[in-house]
């Protein structure tokens, strides 16, 4: 009977006391003595909430039918704006296969020719006439006389410095013994390869290589020490950051105090500088910390693997070629002439981008690794010159520092005009190329030097009327058929002067 009044109809009386039961509940749960907030911030807490929820709900359902319909359109459509890959519109750059392909067909083309050769001539490769080219007289060095003798002229470079340092030599004086010393490193060779006639063709060009090398360096030491003198003259007690490195690292990691000049005047600095592959003296060279015995044999074997190449592609491919186009230039036939010029071509290229890599790459980078010289920027993209000046002034880094030290900068600063600057840089090197090949064959002749200055036309006409791939392509066409051109202009002559009547029929 209990229960069942217990669960019967709701009085007034427990009305009152249900009402004030859930009261007190909803105010010890959500009241301010439980969580700080009035009931009508939680009914605001609670709307906000549940209409955020309709809008996640909404924005939901909203993603869903795009979805769906993106995926229902996308099978009516197929089609957008686009380029194609090959046009320069559409951005893409990924032409490894095109690469590749290129370098299968030139490894095909080139092995056919040269099975073509052998069938032909037979193994032509000799590797004892390669001595005979630098000793026409095993008991006769005469050209390696003249690289001994070369060292004269480095102590006396010495010599007059210490002199100019002490006051003991005015810088008139000074100067005067530079330029006769300078001027003696490029006669005193020459006379002597063109009058001993123990001088072969492959050893003057060596004996010549060396005093150029010898006459840019000599010419840079001098420049730079009389800077040293400029800023000691004017109370500097130390070379600037631009000129020297504020600390040299040895190979066991210590620093030492930066070398300042006059201390800098020794046979060691000198001799260092004289070995390192660089054109252009400072007083503190930047060096790496250690030798990397690794990254030394694999230069040295690329320097005797390629070498070994040259000279057996020069044998078996070349001097068939050449030998085979005297005739042909003799009777001036022209058309068969261009035949033998673009046979000749590819041989020719293919040896000349062999040495880049050999003498750029491998042995520079062995003297440098064998020397502790920081410095390997050798070369830069000169192969993806758009512009002949761009090539000019990438292939050859250390030469090109060097014009722009000490040939270029000076002439701008004295009031010359660039375009006569470059036209002047031009000239310097038509002459020492000039002087590199005429005098070793024993003759005068301007082809190289033609060649050269022929740059600065090209360089106009390339600049002003090609950009880009169509500049890139005149540059490698340039040195594709130019150079080929100056070899038979030169071998034609010395065979015409030495074995007229030992031509090919």
């Amino acid at each position: 009977m209990g229960d069942k009044f217990e669960r019967g109809p709701v009085t007034r009386k427990r009305r009152s006391t249900i009402v004030g039961a859930a009261a007190a509940a909803l105010k010890q749960l959500n009241g301010k003595s439980a969580a700080g907030k009035s009931i009508d911030e939680v009914n605001q807490d609670y709307n906000s909430k549940s209409y955020e929820n309709v809008q996640d709900a909404a924005a939901f359902t909203k993603r869903e039918r795009v979805k769906h319909e993106s995926h229902y359109y996308s099978k009516l459509s197929c089609h957008k704006q686009r380029e194609s890959l090959l046009s320069s519109a559409s951005g893409y750059s990924n032409y490894r296969g095109i690469l590749n392909w290129c370098v299968v067909m030139l490894v095909l083309g080139n092995a056919r020719l040269f099975l073509e050769n052998l069938l032909k001539y037979g193994i032509l490769v000799d590797p004892i006439q390669v001595i005979s080219l630098f000793l026409k007289d095993p008991y006769s060095w005469p050209a390696a006389c003249l690289i001994i003798v070369s060292n004269v002229f480095i102590l006396v470079a010495l010599h007059t410095e210490r002199r100019l340092s002490m006051g003991t030599f005015s810088e008139r004086f000074g100067a005067f013994v530079h330029f006769v010393n300078l001027l003696t490193i490029l006669c005193f060779p020459m006379s002597t390869v063109l009058m001993v006639d123990s001088v072969t063709p492959a050893g003057g060009v060596f004996a010549l290589g060396v005093y150029t090398i010898l006459f840019l360096k000599l010419f840079s030491y001098k420049d730079v020490n009389k800077w040293c003198r400029e800023i000691r003259y004017t109370k500097a007690r130390s070379l600037p950051r631009s000129l020297s490195y504020p600390a040299v690292q040895t190979s066991s990691g210590a620093a030492q105090a930066p070398v300042t000049y006059p201390g800098n005047l020794t046979h060691r600095d000198l001799y260092y500088f004289i070995f390192a592959p660089t054109l252009c003296y400072e007083l503190n060279f930047p060096r790496s910390p250690r030798i990397r015995k690794r990254f030394l044999l694999r230069r040295l074997f690329e320097m005797l693997f390629f070498i070994q190449l040259m000279v057996g592609l020069v044998q078996q491919w070349m001097v068939p070629s050449i030998q085979n186009s005297m005739k042909t230039f003799q009777d001036m036939d022209y058309s068969r002439m261009i035949e033998r010029l673009l046979k000749l071509a590819v041989p020719n290229h293919l040896i000349w981008l062999i040495f880049f890599y050999w003498f750029f790459h491998s042995s520079l980078n062995f003297i440098a690794e064998l020397m502790q010289f920081g410095d390997r920027e050798f070369y830069r993209d000169w192969w993806n010159s758009e512009t002949v000046t761009y090539f000019w002034q990438n292939w050859n880094i250390p030469v090109h520092k060097w014009c722009l030290r000490h040939f270029y900068k000076p002439m701008l600063k004295r009031g010359v005009s660039k375009w006569v600057g470059q036209t002047a840089v031009f000239l310097a090197s038509a002459f020492f190329h000039e002087y590199l090949v005429s005098v070793p064959l024993k003759m005068l002749r301007p082809w190289a030097f033609m060649g050269m200055m022929a740059q600065l036309p090209l360089a106009w006409f390339v600049g002003r009327f090609l950009r880009g791939n169509y500049g890139n392509a005149a540059v490698w066409i340039s040195l594709i058929i130019g150079q080929p051109i100056a070899v038979l202009m030169y071998v034609h002559d010395y065979y015409i002067l030495h074995f007229q009547g030992e031509l090919p029929s």
